[in-house]
This record gives structure tokens, C-alpha cells and sequence, in this order.
């Protein structure tokens, strides 16, 4: 299966602007491609990542990536997909998203070879060019009509559209430009919504430069849950590629936590493994939905992938850990991280108290008679210990870090004492 073959197999092409064209030049030289985000924030989420491990499919397959992140453009804000203006960053903060993302972005790339990734930034040539040059040289080739023909533009004309906002679609026009001339960059990839920002870009390259200029526009389609609801969004918020932001064991958690209706979808647009071993995944969920083997694996490549061996070994042992009741083979750190979003109750630093007063307090038994009998039933643990203790006391000795326990009652449910 060539590469094409394979992304419509996975489900990964949404609009292309010369399939046969593209096609023919695949086949025919290694080619180099881009694509580009824009640092709104100083991290990337799973929502911009299909854009960019397709570009790593086509390295694999002998093509260049050029990964662009838009000092400049991330300056004036993509009217893409929003309903009203961005709000605008100072450039010290665009600065330090630069950075960041940058980081971020070269990990998931092959960094030797002669298809190595370029890592570029586009203040590097929109930020030498003054206003004249500006509506002179690029300016003159973008109509209005054509531009007010754009979605991103002509859906905004009623609640209203900057004309910082507006021009963006030459400022990425450019760069698709700048990369043909620089790069030979025939093909830029993007999300569903960069259609009319990826279209203006070959409208300059054909204007720009000789008649035998041909350049190429691939879409991917936007991730969708088969609820309807948002891919990549939790209650806590967005699963972000930094980990101090969303940890390995949260980012294991999300993919691992994947519906049986999305799995298989997932599997194709986020992984490399390949197409049989996908369809025995798609069977086993079929067959053996109980066990979760696409899920694992799916949590396995995505944690590997952005945060590599190590921190996928810790996540699947918080997670087993958790699962069978055993504590005792995690570190404090690794507990904290695990219960970090548990019912948390507080009590006085230096204080030694009575396990069955806690759980009151602490709304885990309802009553001190079910607090009683929870405890001589067995239901009780502390640090992962059963106690069947009545007269049990929590002080120092039981205190991970000199500051929190953990207790559990019955098979899953799992609250923090912290000491203040």
C-alpha cells in the first residue's frame, strides 16, 4: 500500500486540490511539505496533532517536512474558525510559545537522514518586510473579492472582522510562497478549516513565480467523538502535549478512557501501526470488548510517542497500581499524581484522630455505625493496608511525605487526607 493508499485507508484525506497531480509527483520525487501552527498558547493540545503526524507519514515514505510555528502570523491571530477577534499576545509571550511549541514539534520527527525536518519560523521573513512592501508586492496579486469569497472571512462580515484578522490569509499565503522558492515546498498540509488559507497560497505561488510553477493543497478532516462532543476536551480541560500542563499518567488516562465507537478511528488517524495489526485490534474489540486491547495499545503509542518509554512505563504502573488496590509499588510522587483529582478533606497538622472519626468528617461513611462496619468488614484501607482496626489511629506514621493518606473504601473509591 503507498502512502496515499494508506491515508485514505485511515481516513485522513478530506479535500485535496489535484489528486492526480499530487499523486503523479509523489511517485515521482521526494518532496518537500509543510505545515504550521500558530503559538497561541506555549503548548500544542491533541487537537493540532493530526496535521503533523500526517507530515511524519510522509517522511516515512522519503519526503521533507518543513514545520513552520507563526511568530509572525501568531501575532495577528487566524480568523479560521472563530466567531469573533483573537485576543492579541504581547510579543514577548509569542516569543516564548515560539519556543516552546518548537521543542514540542521537533521530538516527533526523524532527525537525521536527507529527508530530516526543517524547523522554521515565518517572523523570519514576514518580520522584514515593511507596509509598502507589504501591499506592493503581495497585496496586489490577492483580489477583496476573492478574499471576502473566503468562509473564514465571509462568515465573520456580520458581527465583523478586523483588518489585522482579514489580511491574515496573505500573511499564510506567504509563507507557502516564501517556502516554494526557499524549500521547493510543493505541498502544504493542514486541518479542514485551513482550506481557504492553503488555496491563497497557491493562488500567490501562481503569480508569483514562472508559469510552471505547480504547488499542491492537502486538508485532513476535524476529529469528531461519535457522540458528537468535542475530540480532545475533557471536564478538566484540554489534553495538552506539554506534561506539565496534562501529565503522561492524565494523557495515558485520556487515551486509554477512549470509547469502543472511537477506538479503531483513532487508532488509524493517530498511530503507525500498521493495517493489519489494526483490523486485529478493530476484531478484538468486536469479540473481546471487555478487555480493551485497542485501547491499550492506542494509550501505549500516543504516551511513547509524546512523552517517550519512561514516562509511559510510570503511567501504566500508577494505572495498575490503581486498578488492583497496591500502592505499595508506587513512590509518593506517583501516588500524589494518581489521586490528584480525588475527594481531598483537610485536617490539623499535629493532630493524631480516630480512623472511624475520619471517615465521617470526611463523608466517606455515612454514619459512624456504617463507619464501624465498613472498617470491621474489611472495606477500609489505608496507604493500600486493609485496617480492621476500630481503634486506629492517622497520625505521623501513616502520612506519605509528611503530607497526605490515602484511604480507600471498598474497590474504587479513593479520597486524600491532607495535613495543614
Amino acid at each position: 500500500m503507498d502512502l496515499l493508499q494508506d491515508l485514505q485507508w485511515r481516513g485522513i484525506i478530506y479535500q485535496q486540490t489535484d489528486e492526480a497531480g499530487m499523486k503523479e509527483l509523489l511517485e515521482k520525487e521526494s518532496v518537500s511539505l509543510y505545515c504550521g501552527a500558530d503559538p497561541t498558547a506555549d503548548s500544542l493540545h491533541i487537537g493540532h496533532l493530526l496535521p503533523f503526524l500526517t507530515m511524519k507519514r510522509f517522511q516515512e515514505h522519503g519526503h521533507r517536512p518543513v514545520v513552520l510555528v507563526g511568530g509572525a502570523t501568531g501575532q495577528i491571530g487566524d480568523p479560521s474558525g472563530k466567531k469573533e477577534e483573537r485576543q492579541l499576545q504581547t510579543r514577548e509571550q509569542v516569543e516564548y510559545n515560539v519556543e516552546a511549541i518548537k521543542k514540542q514539534l521537533e521530538r516527533l520527527y526523524t532527525a537525521e537522514g536527507d529527508n530530516k525536518a526543517i524547523m522554521v519560523n515565518n517572523l523570519d521573513w514576514i518580520g522584514q518586510i515593511d507596509m509598502i512592501t507589504f501591499l506592493r508586492d503581495y497585496g496586489k496579486y490577492i483580489g477583496v473579492n476573492y478574499m471576502l469569497a473566503k468562509d473564514t472571512i465571509s462568515s465573520r462580515l456580520e458581527t465583523g472582522i478586523s483588518y489585522t484578522e482579514f489580511t491574515y490569509t496573505i500573511l499564510q499565503a506567504m509563507d507557502f510562497n516564501h517556502l516554494y522558492q526557499e524549500f521547493n515546498c510543493k505541498l502544504q498540509i493542514g486541518g479542514s478549516d485551513q482550506w481557504g488559507n492553503i488555496t491563497t497560497g497557491l493562488e500567490l505561488i501562481r503569480k508569483m513565480n514562472d508559469e510552471q510553477a505547480k504547488a499542491f493543497g492537502m486538508t485532513i478532516p476535524l476529529v469528531t467523538k461519535a457522540d458528537g462532543t468535542k475530540f480532545g476536551k475533557t471536564e478538566g480541560g484540554a489534553i495538552w502535549l506539554d506534561p506539565e500542563k496534562t501529565s503522561p499518567y492524565e494523557f495515558y488516562q485520556f487515551w486509554i478512557n477512549t470509547t469502543d465507537a472511537d477506538v479503531v478511528k483513532y487508532l488509524k488517524f493517530f498511530t503507525f501501526l500498521d493495517k493489519e495489526t489494526i483490523e486485529g485490534l478493530e476484531k478484538a474489540v468486536e469479540e473481546e470488548p471487555h478487555l480493551r486491547a485497542a485501547q491499550k495499545a492506542l494509550a501505549k503509542e500516543m504516551t511513547k510517542m509524546i512523552h517517550g518509554e519512561e514516562a509511559l512505563d510510570q503511567a501504566k504502573r500508577i494505572t495498575a497500581a490503581l486498578f488492583s488496590g497496591d500502592l505499595k509499588s508506587l513512590s509518593s510522587a506517583e501516588i500524589r499524581e494518581g489521586f490528584k483529582d480525588v475527594p481531598t478533606h483537610q485536617i490539623k497538622d499535629g493532630e493524631s484522630i480516630n480512623l472511624v472519626d475520619v471517615l465521617v468528617d470526611a463523608k466517606i461513611s455515612s454514619s459512624k455505625r456504617q463507619a464501624r462496619e465498613d472498617v470491621t468488614n474489611g472495606a477500609v484501607y489505608i496507604n493500600g493496608e486493609r485496617v480492621q482496626d476500630l481503634g486506629f489511629e492517622l497520625d505521623a506514621s501513616v502520612r506519605l511525605d509528611n503530607e497526605f493518606t490515602i484511604i480507600r473504601r471498598g474497590k474504587k473509591k479513593y479520597f486524600m487526607i491532607q495535613y495543614a
